[in-house]
């Protein structure tokens, strides 16, 4: 989903914008008095680090990291016709998402482009908040999204912003296990699986999903709980709080795009590499917003695509460097940075479709230098999500 603030050096975090006045999150007290370093990003002052970014990140590749994701929007959908209107909204098969089931999905634009990407789950007979169909969307776009929504959705369906909630994510290879210390349920989760779950008489609902490519959970509780969570789940030994430095480290190597970055309304779901979330019934019968660019796209081809690029070299190319064929400048970096786990600087862009073939041989202008790189395979590293239980 969205982009966190930045990733892989110091540099990077000089050039945060600051929107002022900056909220606090449920957990900001909690964050401090653990040392982490707070920047301001989508409206909040956020954790970017606690130790450093590099340890964070190897952290949660190897054992599991808790971030504080409550800046994103968490809405309840419920009311008469809820599933038709939102196949207006996005192109997935709302229809057929069953009970503690969830996908990922996009809000499209009249014309096609990427308003925003988002996961929705079918909570099944309201069992959280009495609605319907829970969905998060994007902090920095959150009061966007609800805007676009209020102005399509019919009377008969309501839209509730669960702004009492705080969200965690518990992210990595042993986040199954710590997790399970504390509710042994969750051990029956596969992934994109959700539930609601009690904890010490606190309703939580989870989702074993998450951002990093890692398995994971995603953790909806109430603000007001969700110190004593977080501090439950930090007692364990294989926890640690990590910043979102490295949530926008691990998510490059997982070749898994942000919002705003390497998403915008200038792209294309089909270009994106984003055709997986439209599934058969909905290519076929339409009727949502965006379809005709996304037929268009899916017979002739989109003009440009998003694509993995690795970099000779040590020097990392960052969002905005412009990617040539030989003379002619043929894309723009969207996200790159230094990737721990690949040992390398990695970097996702944006080239036009003839030059984007696996293997395609290109030039990426940093600091006035062009160095070489080559469109790779994504992910980065392979996502090691828990798909059978």
């Amino acid at each position: 989903m969205e982009r966190p603030p930045l990733m892989s050096g110091n540099d990077d975090i000089a050039h945060i914008e600051e929107e002022l006045p900056l909220q606090d999150l449920p957990l900001d007290g909690w964050h401090r008095a653990r040392g982490a370093r707070m920047v301001g990003f989508a409206g909040y002052h956020m954790p970017i680090q606690y130790e450093g970014i590099m340890a964070e990140h190897v952290w949660t590749r190897e054992h599991a990291g808790l971030f504080d994701v409550s800046h994103m929007g968490q809405l309840g959908f419920s009311g008469e016709g809820v599933d038709d209107a939102l196949e207006i909204l996005l192109p997935s098969d709302i229809k057929g998402l069953k009970p503690f089931r969830q996908r990922y999905s996009m809000l499209l634009d009249e014309e096609g482009g990427i308003l925003d990407d988002l996961m929705v789950s079918r909570l099944g007979d309201g069992a959280f908040g009495g609605a319907d169909i829970y969905m998060v969307v994007n902090g920095a776009t959150k009061y966007d999204d609800m805007g676009w929504m209020i102005e399509h959705l019919p009377d008969e369906v309501v839209m509730n912003h669960m702004d009492e909630q705080a969200l965690l994510a518990l992210q990595g290879p042993e986040a199954g296990e710590a997790l399970a210390t504390l509710i042994p349920e969750t051990a029956d989760l596969i992934f994109m699986q959700s539930g609601l779950f009690t904890w010490r008489g606190v309703p939580l609902w989870i989702s074993r999903s998450g951002y990093t490519g890692e398995d994971g959970f995603e953790i909806s509780v109430p603000a007001a709980d969700a110190a004593l969570l977080a501090d439950a789940l930090c007692a364990l030994p294989q926890v640690k709080p990590i910043g979102l430095g490295a949530r926008d480290s691990l998510r490059l190597e997982a070749g898994l795009p942000l919002y705003g970055h390497d998403l915008t309304p200038a792209v294309s779901t089909i270009g994106a590499d984003l055709g997986f979330a439209i599934q058969k019934r909905r290519r076929e019968e339409g009727g949502f917003i965006g379809h005709a660019r996304v037929m268009k796209e899916l017979a002739d081809g989109p003009g440009s695509k998003r694509v993995g690029l690795r970099i000779q070299g040590r020097l990392p190319a960052r969002e905005g460097a412009p990617i040539f064929a030989g003379g002619a400048r043929v894309g723009e970096v969207t996200s790159g940075g230094f990737a721990p786990t690949v040992g390398a600087p990695i970097a996702m862009g944006w080239v036009s479709l003839p030059h984007s073939a696996i293997g395609a041989a290109l030039e990426i202008e940093v600091r006035g230098k062009r160095i070489a790189a080559e469109v790779a395979q994504m992910p980065f590293v392979p996502h090691r999500y828990r798909r059978k239980a």
